[in-house]
């Protein structure tokens, strides 16, 4: 597995999103820790969670409590596993998703998520989504006030602009490790983000890195014809991409099967030609 670094902490180039594990049509808990297992078993070592990764209002941080779990069940070493959390939305268990970026409610959650994750400081926590009804300084004011506690080790944002990433990185006194926006071969509006953050030396992770749940089974094109010359998956494939787009990139894919995830750990051994990514969009 390569290893790239979010602030001065080494992780494998290619990390775990558990929010499949969690939302609407997820599988039973028992094949989500297998996948978890899994992950670990391939060299992963960042897990991407949140307390909104639930279904019903009545089980906020689903997904973190079952991350939890699975790390306590491991057999093997969990010491260099980064977890990370986010706070700022919400679901309040009609299918729906909001946002509360109020700096109370950030501080709030955060604390929940310490419990839920059964840890003294959370390794990275994220500013889950600009709230367009809160100052988005007071949402970071927050951030980095439980930065300066020691309830978080590391800070991060997502779902954010270059003028939120300058402003999020002033607030927090140059302490800014990660981004995490949407992006993949079809959702490209943040190739800007990605290079600022190439620029700042900040990790940038993307979510959906395949195209999404839905999408993400039915990567073809250029991506298949580069699989084939190599004798790999598509998904792979976009992967590689991904790490060969910028030295600070660390996609998350999101998954809850073992061999998928076990597929997706191995794109950081696929070394692309310029044959292909000529090809690759």
């Amino acid at each position: 597995m390569q290893i790239r670094r979010i602030g001065d902490v080494p992780v494998g180039a290619i990390g775990l999103g558990g929010m499949p594990m969690s939302i609407e049509g997820r599988p039973d808990e028992g094949r989500s820790v297998r996948a978890v297992h899994a992950a670990l078993d391939a060299g992963i070592t960042l897990i991407d969670t949140a307390d909104a990764y639930h279904v019903g209002a009545a089980e906020v941080g689903h997904n973190e409590t079952l991350i939890a779990h699975a790390l306590a069940t491991y057999g093997g070493d969990t010491s260099r596993v980064l977890v990370a959390t986010k706070g700022g939305h919400l679901r309040p268990g009609d299918g729906s998703w909001y946002v509360d970026g109020h700096p109370d409610y950030l501080k709030r959650a955060c604390e929940s998520s310490l419990k839920r994750l059964g840890v003294d400081a959370i390794g990275l926590y994220q500013h889950h989504r600009p709230d367009p009804a809160v100052p988005y300084a007071d949402s970071i004011g927050a951030i980095r006030d439980l930065l300066d506690a020691g309830k978080i080790r590391m800070a991060g944002i997502s779902n954010a602009n270059p003028e939120q990433i300058r402003q999020a990185r002033e607030i927090l006194g140059g302490r800014l490790v990660s981004v995490q926006n949407q992006f993949s071969p079809a959702f490209r509006s943040s190739e800007v983000e990605l290079k600022l953050c190439t620029e700042l030396g900040i990790a940038f992770l993307p979510w959906s890195p395949l195209g999404g749940i839905k999408s993400a089974g039915s990567l073809g094109g250029a991506f298949a014809e580069v699989g084939a010359r190599h004798g790999v998956s598509p998904q792979r494939v976009a992967l590689a991409w991904h790490l060969a787009k910028s030295p600070v990139s660390i996609p998350i894919p999101g998954a809850s099967r073992p061999e998928t995830i076990t597929d997706s750990a191995a794109a950081t051994e696929l070394q692309l030609t310029a044959e292909d990514l000529a090809v690759l969009p």
